[in-house]
């Protein structure tokens, strides 16, 4: 199949893109800049905030369309909500441009839509979609109704996959976006302190292979109608402490982290495990890789990287 991808550039678009020309799909990519890590994914450089239908390229070539394009990092979105604003709006135009031409599509959502709700483990139907933690959790409701709401009115096939804390290969770009798990690396690396915001926090972090996986388990089911029009957790199913990611972090690279703890800033959510058996059920998603391996794969990424 061909398959369209937005966000082309960035962790996870990269991740996809990579594994879809490696099974023998086609890839066409939509970012506001280029890619920084491959030259093997064509690559359109466009603002979708700004994007008119003709801008992008012609529908009758995809088979479907995965929307990744999104500015993430909630803080800065309590900071900067003008961003929040921009996902809305691009998600739009990408939504409508996949009406017009009748394309599936593929959404990538967030825990963060489930806001602070302090559950044990959190499955689908827990969204509260009265409750926004922040502007980044209501520009991922904004979008999740906007696919519901264009499923019900023109029969758009879709899923929208939540995904949750995804760290590995191709994330350690930090001169441009502040990611928490290559942050760190590069700080306790280097000796230098790390502030952990929320000693006791508890998140559900997925290792990007993983993710990866469910992703094309989702774009063949979704291609084929076998899962249509289903709102899915993508995660790893066991919470672990920032603190724990610092322990694994220090031990791989040999050092003692010079770590203080303030407390959550506002807007983040303080736990969320998820439920992963929908994903299971529908798309036989089984994760391999817990925190104590993936952390180890990133350190070796981050090695690699900064060796070049």
């Amino acid at each position: 199949m061909k398959v369209l991808i937005t966000g082309s550039s960035g962790q996870i678009g990269t991740n996809v893109g990579l594994a879809l020309r490696a099974r023998g799909d086609g890839v066409v990519g939509i970012d506001h800049r280029a890619n920084t890590w491959t030259d093997r994914i064509e690559t359109v450089v466009l603002d979708l905030t700004k994007a008119r239908f003709e801008d992008l390229p012609a529908g009758e070539q995809f088979d479907l369309v995965l929307h990744f394009a999104a500015n993430a990092k909630v803080y800065e979105l309590v900071e900067h909500p003008d961003r929040a604003m921009d996902n809305v709006q691009m998600l739009f135009n990408v939504l409508d441009y996949c009406r017009r031409n009748e394309l599936p599509i593929i959404f990538a959502s967030s825990r963060e839509v489930y806001g602070d709700i302090h559950r044990h483990v959190t499955d689908e139907a827990a969204a509260d979609f009265v409750v926004a933690e922040s502007p980044y959790s209501a520009s991922k409701i904004a979008g999740e109704a906007f696919i519901y709401s264009y499923g019900e009115c023109y029969d758009l096939p879709f899923l929208v996959f939540r995904f949750s804390n995804v760290y590995g290969r191709y994330d350690n770009d930090i001169e441009r976006l502040e990611r928490v798990v290559p942050l760190f690396i590069e700080r306790i690396a280097r000796n230098e302190p790390i502030t952990i915001f929320g000693r006791e926090k508890v998140l559900d972090f997925t290792y990007v292979d993983d993710c990866v996986a469910g992703v094309l388990a989702g774009i063949d089911a979704l291609a084929q109608r076998r899962v249509v029009d289903q709102t899915i957790n993508l995660a790893f199913g066991h919470g672990s402490t920032l603190v724990d990611v610092v322990n694994i972090i220090s031990l791989a690279l040999g050092k003692t982290p010079n770590m203080t703890c303030e407390p959550s800033r506002a807007g983040e959510v303080t736990r969320y495990v998820a439920d992963i058996g929908k994903a299971r059920e529908l798309l036989g998603y089984h994760p391999k890789t817990p925190l104590s391996s993936g952390l180890i794969h990133a350190v070796q990424f981050w090695r690699e990287t900064r060796a070049t």
